[in-house]
C-alpha cells in the first residue's frame, strides 16, 4: 500500500490533528477527524445507520484545499501515484 499524506489541519501545532491522505493501493480517501459528538451522530443517524466498522468523523472547514488535493491525487492514473 502506498499511502500518500496530502495534509494536515493548518491551523494546529501539527500533532494530534484532523489528517488526510490517499491510499492508492485500494482507492481509498483516509481522514483522521475530531469524533462526532452524540448530537451530530444523532442528525447523521437520521440519513441512517451507521455500521460498527464506520464513525462519523469532522474536519475544519479550513481543510477545503487538502480534500481538492485528495480529489486531485485519485484522479490521476494509478501509475503517477
Amino acid at each position: 500500500m502506498a499511502l500518500h499524506f496530502i495534509a494536515k489541519d493548518p491551523e494546529t501545532n501539527g500533532d494530534h490533528c484532523p489528517t488526510v491522505w490517499f491510499d492508492d493501493a485500494n482507492q481509498e480517501f483516509v481522514i483522521q477527524g475530531w469524533t462526532a459528538d452524540e448530537k451530530l451522530t444523532a442528525q447523521c443517524l437520521e440519513s441512517g445507520p451507521i455500521p460498527d466498522n464506520e464513525a462519523v468523523v469532522r474536519l475544519p472547514a479550513r481543510m477545503a484545499d487538502a480534500l481538492k488535493a485528495v480529489l486531485d491525487v485519485a484522479a490521476r492514473p494509478a501509475a503517477v501515484h
